[in-house]
């Protein structure tokens, strides 16, 4: 009988097959949200491996008559992920540890083998270090060596820093009943990422599906809690509750995002509007706590911003997540990739990753991003679940560009890799050429600037006077 791994393995590569894009024309965003590495049980009792990838992934698997031992999917710093791994045939299903800096699973529990047991572990949530879903709350637990600490850069003056936004999650209290069935599946909720200008709406947008990757379901007509870290701060605002949407669109567009199944769409009141600077918002579901974090960040017109790509441009490879979810193991950086942006963002550019992966390939870009030790900054996935390749690629990050620019956000770098990246950043009519900036990749049709490596940028940015908001 084919393990569970095997069949989430099989997923993946059906997904991709079928045009799960990942950045650009690679259909690099396949697979599952399962970071790190996974404990596979062979007989006799183990210890569970954490992994720093997205939430529900498939734990380990147990041996035919051995005693598996459980895996778990962790946190970007944390807490357990919502299923353990599952114990063999006969065997007795192994214990679900927590993740670096927290305990079981978020919102899920541990799940034992066929004559197994289930333990969930000692806490639900992580201390402070915790964020399940919580990005850039430091680096998530990873497998394997760790990245070779970089040498430091002399960068000259720089602005403050973007803040780590890392307090402990605030407690949400008892999980409530659930207005109607619980979700089947792992859950994998993500929100989305904004720049706003000072008095635009601010909306919190999240979305909250359950299952499998490009077959997940979402959560329909359910309580969710939102809390707000202002200014990151460390004192937790609670601002209300709302309902996910269901099955029949009921909301206007909002930030380019329709209206499908399983997302909330809340409008933060007046009262409480969110100054300049950047904030933490935390989305909890009422009838079983799962919960993600995602960010917001005030900025006024004409602030400096730069925009970067993701797969192959800052992974090794433009297949390299894809494989990653194959093998449980986290993708390289780019040497002195996460150096330069550094030096960019010191300088006070803010950041933008803008990737064509999937959206449910969200809390795993997020958790990469902080265990690479890039700056933090501001997100963008396509909004579906194949992601996109090709000219649907450019599309997609020429329109993404173009909303920013309403907001009167024009990015004076960008960095990418492929030609979709190039006409993208043509259309939006990046200057000096100089500024488009392609890791090893040749922009013959717009005559952007090829680079090598990224130790080449370290002056050049190093070099740049401050732009500190």
């Amino acid at each position: 009988m084919a393990s569970r791994t095997t069949a989430v393995f099989m997923a993946a590569f059906l997904a991709v097959t079928l045009g799960c894009g990942g950045d650009d024309s690679s259909g690099a965003g396949g697979g599952t949200s399962t970071g790190g590495s996974t404990a596979t049980g062979s007989g006799g009792s183990g210890t569970a491996g954490s992994t720093s990838g997205g939430a529900g992934g498939a734990g380990a698997t147990g041996g035919g008559a051995g005693t598996g031992s459980g895996g778990t999917t962790g946190g970007t710093a944390g807490s357990g992920g919502s299923t353990a791994g599952s114990g063999g045939s006969s065997g007795r299903g192994g214990s679900a540890t927590g993740g670096a800096a927290g305990g079981g699973a978020d919102g899920g529990g541990a799940t034992g083998g066929a004559a197994g047991s289930a333990d969930a572990g000692p806490q639900a949530e992580g201390g402070p270090a915790d964020a399940d879903g919580g990005r850039f709350d430091g680096a998530a637990p990873e497998t394997g060596a760790p990245d070779a600490p970089q040498p430091p850069i002399d960068s000259g003056p720089t602005c403050p820093p973007i803040p780590a936004c890392n307090a402990a999650a605030p407690d949400p209290g008892p999980a409530r009943a659930w207005r109607h069935a619980a979700p089947a599946g792992a859950a994998n909720p993500r929100g989305r990422d904004q720049f706003v200008n000072p008095g635009a709406a601010q909306w919190v947008i999240g979305n909250f599906q359950y299952g499998l990757g490009p077959v997940e379901a979402g959560l329909q007509d359910e309580e969710v809690d939102v809390y707000l870290l202002r200014n990151c701060g460390a004192t937790w605002e609670k601002l209300g509750t709302t309902l996910t949407t269901g099955a029949t669109p009921s909301h206007p567009k909002v930030e380019g995002v329709d209206d499908v199944t399983g997302r909330i769409f809340f409008e933060i009141p007046t009262a409480q509007a969110l100054g300049l600077g950047r904030h933490r918002v935390r989305l909890v579901v009422g009838g079983d706590l799962t919960a993600v974090d995602m960010f917001i960040e005030v900025v006024p017109p004409s602030t400096p911003v730069f925009v970067s790509d993701m797969d192959g441009t800052l992974t090794d490879s433009e297949t390299a997540q894809f494989f990653a979810i194959l093998t449980g193991t986290v993708p390289n950086a780019n040497p002195d990739a996460t150096q330069a942006l550094h030096v960019l963002a010191s300088k006070g550019y803010r950041p933008m990753y803008l990737t064509a992966r999937p959206e449910w390939l969200v809390k795993t870009s997020q958790d990469w991003i902080v265990s690479k030790g890039f700056p933090p900054g501001i997100l963008h996935t396509t909004l579906v679940g194949g992601g996109a390749s090709g000219a649907a690629a450019a599309t997609f990050k020429t329109d993404e560009l173009a909303m920013m620019a309403q907001k009167m956000l024009k990015p004076t770098y960008v960095i990418g890799n492929t030609n979709t990246d190039a006409d993208a950043y043509n259309n939006a009519a990046i200057q000096p050429l100089a500024n488009r900036i392609y890791f090893q990749y040749t922009d013959t049709a717009w005559n952007g600037r090829r680079i090598e490596a990224y130790s080449v940028l370290l002056p050049e940015f190093s070099a740049l006077p401050l732009v500190c908001p």
